[in-house]
């Protein structure tokens, strides 16, 4: 009798270690608002303080060259979401939240007609106000092939209701909505005298829980509490933090923290709003500890454009040029941070260039979910890379950025980096060519001594912008030059 049931207990711990065996890696994606490429102490920063942020570093691959899919918000966030290139997506600029359209509500569908007035020489392709359902989002991906529970937390701004989150796949939505940034840092997260009731109701499903309570710290537990609940099944998680965008609002005595400034930043609230990013991380890996879910989770840390940097202000990303919205490695080039134990091998780094893009089909990759077959997918699943030490190379010559939209000065950009040479073809000003091995902060135009390199990387930018059906800048025939 005594051994029948230890023969049952024993074929049952079988069954419970095959069938963890068996299980699905978890995914916990944190995706933070603006972080810039020296945001963070493992970056280099001499001042921001970030030490779980460095755990994910520490614990495995750090990349150098981690870009966003753009220099603004929406279309990075169109990449992660698909794994395609943000101008095969349709979506180019950031999308204006309902509250920023003067009191225009939804349109019937998204806008076709070129936009621009006498003064641009160039029409350009309008910008949607949603990503299309037609998209197939990871989580949708996820959920199809394997089942997984799926949650988006924090910013979206990829489209009106209809197309938040809950509408793209995912399982649970906590704040995901149309908002770029939010009313406020602080619960009740809202402006009560804000002039559109999205402004006046707050975070979309993020109802006010402790007044005062600061935002990123909510978001951690809501993280913490989903991670909870599905510890059992295979889930996906996305971070997505509200955090560090404007509004600069940080806890006060967290600021007061940073009153001596580094060598480059010294913004003291901005500081301290990195320091909460990092408390939702040390959060969220402690949880996955407590849980012994840490050697069964993939966890991504990255940022969807670059710092912020308006004349050293709130962040300063030297010694990279410009920053957000900027064609310059400031505006696209962004932490890139992996972290598998048992998979990826701690303390690693990669100069390999690594983009938004690439997110997508090494999270199916890790799941072992296929890719869709019925559209191209222009990333690459990184994990054949992650799983070598970095030994195993990525299959790819070019990343491509296309922003066919006015700014900054001269407007329209295209850019393609093929090794180290990065050009940008500006549609109304002269191209810039930089070898950024050697000259990492851009500061030497290299397209007047090396016009062969010109034109050969800007046929093949415009081979491939065409190829993947890019929307492009047309003359206007109604420019009149000053």
């Amino acid at each position: 009798m005594i051994f029948r049931f230890l023969l049952i207990a024993a074929v049952s711990l079988t069954a419970c270690f095959s069938l963890a065996a068996d299980r699905p890696p978890n995914v916990v994606l944190i995706l933070v608002d603006d972080m810039g490429w020296m945001d963070l102490s493992c970056q280099g920063s001499d001042f921001y303080k970030t030490p779980n942020v460095d755990r994910i570093a520490a614990e495995g691959m750090r990349f150098t060259n981690g870009y966003a899919a753009c220099a603004v918000c929406s279309p990075t966030r169109a990449a992660v979401q698909t794994g395609r290139y943000p101008h095969r997506v349709g979506v180019t600029d950031w999308i204006r939240s309902r509250f920023q359209r003067g009191g225009k509500g939804t349109p019937e569908k998204n806008p076709t007609d070129y936009v621009g007035g006498k003064k641009n020489e160039f029409l350009c392709p309008p910008n949607p106000f949603w990503m299309e359902h037609e998209e197939i989002t990871v989580a949708e991906a996820l959920g199809a092939a394997k089942n997984y529970k799926s949650a988006y937390i924090g910013k979206w701004h990829l489209g009106d209701p209809a197309w938040y989150p809950e509408g793209q796949g995912f399982t649970e939505n906590r704040g995901g909505c149309d908002y770029g940034q939010p009313p406020s840092y602080f619960d009740p997260y809202n402006q009560p005298k804000g002039k559109h009731e999205s402004l006046r109701k707050g975070i979309y499903k993020l109802p006010s829980r402790t007044k005062g309570e600061y935002l990123t710290h909510r978001e951690a537990d809501e993280a913490e509490a989903l991670i909870r609940k599905w510890k059992d099944e295979p889930f996906f998680i996305q971070v997505s933090h509200y955090a560090v965008h404007t509004p600069i609002q940080a806890i006060p005595e967290v600021a007061d923290k940073y009153k001596t400034p580094g060598s480059t930043q010294k913004n003291a609230k901005y500081a301290a709003m990195v320091e909460s990013v990092d408390d939702s991380t040390g959060q969220i890996l402690d949880t996955l500890e407590d849980l012994e879910l840490t050697e069964n989770t993939l966890v991504i840390f990255t940022s969807d454009n670059g710092g912020l940097d308006n004349k050293d202000n709130p962040t300063n990303n030297a010694p990279l040029r410009s920053g957000k919205g900027y064609a310059y490695e400031g505006g696209i080039r962004v932490p890139f941070l992996v972290r598998w134990p048992g998979v990826v091998a701690a303390g690693k780094v990669s100069d390999a260039p690594v983009c938004s893009i690439d997110i997508f089909p090494t999270i199916l990759d890790v799941a072992e979910v296929e890719q869709p077959a019925d559209r191209p997918i222009d990333g690459l699943s990184l994990l054949p890379h992650l799983e070598s030490g970095g030994e195993t190379g990525i299959d790819r010559e070019t990343l491509i950025w296309h922003f066919p939209h006015y700014r900054h000065a001269p407007g329209p950009y295209s850019i393609i980096r093929k090794g180290d040479l990065k050009l940008i073809k500006f549609w109304a000003g002269p191209h810039e060519l930089f070898d950024l091995a050697a000259d990492l902060g851009e500061t030497k135009n290299l397209a007047e001594s090396m016009p062969e390199k010109v034109e050969a990387l800007e046929a093949e930018l415009m081979e491939n912008l065409k190829k993947q059906e890019a929307k492009l800048p047309r003359k206007n025939p109604e420019f009149v030059k000053k």
